[in-house]
């Protein structure tokens, strides 16, 4: 193995970048490239526990490294908070009603008699492109709801909760009324 190689292969190596000793003599392991991993993780879903199992040191740890180093603290809130609007994106669209372009391969057959008064068979795939109705998740839009407006939209029903409510008045047309006599 050349020099070259042997540099580039240490250089992959999380060694820490800054060993320094805190004042009860405790090695600081910190390095420079954990903000853009705790940012990739963090896209990922991983919380300061899953952060501090990946670097291989405590919770406490992480805590102390977003105090010391603001690019850590950015990193690691801004992946979280990219993933959260992700999720949130993701899961406004499962409470509506969308049509999606989906690719299907299909079987052609294509059927003819040739000079001799023979039937000959081909058959070919083609693709096309077929809409799909892909319906509202109802979990989806009772948890947004719930979460969005509880006092409206929760499962418990109180009469004390109707005084905050201002009431609603619906205009449905001219309908026909089920109450109404026939003259």
């Amino acid at each position: 193995m050349n020099e070259a190689q042997s540099q580039k292969d240490a250089s992959l190596h999380l060694a820490p970048t800054k060993t320094t000793t805190t004042k009860r003599g405790i090695k600081n392991l910190y390095n420079e490239v954990y903000p853009e991993q705790a940012y990739k993780l963090c896209l990922l879903g991983m919380e300061d526990r899953d952060l501090a199992s990946f670097f291989g040191v405590c919770r406490k740890t992480i805590h102390n490294w977003k105090t010391t180093y603001p690019a850590f603290a950015n990193a690691v809130m801004q992946g979280k908070r990219a993933a959260d609007m992700e999720v949130a994106a993701s899961l406004y669209q499962a409470t509506l009603d969308r049509v999606i372009t989906t690719k299907q391969a299909i079987k052609c057959k294509e059927i003819y008699y040739d000079d001799n008064g023979k039937r000959v068979e081909k058959e070919r795939i083609e693709i096309v492109d077929v809409e799909k109705h892909i319906p509202a998740d109802f979990r989806s839009q009772q948890f947004w709801l719930k979460n969005r407006n509880p006092k409206l939209w929760s499962d418990k029903y109180s009469d004390d909760e109707d005084a905050d409510l201002k009431a609603v008045t619906l205009n449905l047309g001219s309908g026909l009324d089920p109450y109404a006599t026939a003259d």
